[in-house]
């Protein structure tokens, strides 16, 4: 197995510039929140969020992204539907699932490795024993209740530019989770959601044009949870990282 390195800001002797240990800062403190305290972020500072986002990179300036945003009954409503569908397809399995964009086909090797340990970092911060199936399960369905986030959104992307306009979609969702941090709001991108696609479609009234990239659960994170209490780690740049100097 690869080596991985818990996520920590940088140490203060590698003389970063002040915005960079602030980006530091941020990249070591974000996490998958997994459960939020239930009263919503104020409409102003979730357009404060979006804005920081907007200014994300793009090819050609394209800015393929759009957002679809829920708050109030508006969330009360996508979570019954989204709870509802899930529960009746759990028994389907893989065969349920329908995103516009194809999931991974296999994770192998280091991948595999690294979605088994935070898989189990998840089950062992809320006491989930190895093979409780009913337990992982129930486990896997708070997805669908938006782990009890007071918003939802929704990212789509145009169908016409393929493959980059999902990539500058994904680099939208970066910029996003920084901005989030940064005001405080806890986000975990799900693509979960978007194994549900033509129910999305259906219940935003999404069109056939724009692909369903993910969705994501925010708020204020409800920072006792158990399953907010680990953070996954990160491979060592000896392992992501490639010099070549001739």
């Amino acid at each position: 197995m690869m080596e991985q390195i818990d996520r920590k800001p940088l140490d203060d002797d590698e003389a970063l510039s002040p915005e960079a240990a602030v980006l530091s800062r941020l990249l070591a403190g974000r996490y998958s929140c997994r459960a939020y305290r239930p009263e919503p972020v104020p409409r102003d500072t979730i357009r404060q969020m979006l804005a920081l986002a907007q200014m994300s990179a793009s090819w050609c300036n394209s800015q393929p992204w759009q957002v679809i945003v829920t708050e109030g009954e508006g969330t009360e409503r996508f979570r019954a539907r989204l709870f509802d569908r899930a529960c009746q397809e759990m028994t389907q399995g893989a065969a349920a699932m329908q995103p516009d964009l194809a999931f991974p086909s296999a994770y192998r090797g280091v991948y595999k490795e690294r979605q088994r340990e935070v898989g189990w970092q998840l089950y062992e911060s809320v006491g989930i024993a190895y093979g409780d199936r009913p337990a992982s399960a129930k486990q896997a369905l708070e997805n669908f209740r938006l782990f009890g986030a007071p918003h939802a959104l929704i990212l789509t992307s145009e169908r016409d530019l393929g493959t980059y306009g999902t990539i500058d979609t994904g680099l939208y969702v970066g910029t996003l989770l920084l901005a989030a941090q940064s005001l405080g709001i806890g986000m975990i991108p799900q693509a979960a959601l978007a194994a549900h696609a033509p129910l999305i479609h259906d219940h935003f009234g999404i069109p056939e044009n724009r692909l369903v990239v993910l969705g994501a659960s925010f708020g204020y994170p409800a920072a006792e949870h158990p399953a907010n209490s680990f953070r996954s780690r990160r491979s060592t740049l000896d392992d992501a990282v490639t010099w070549v100097d001739r």
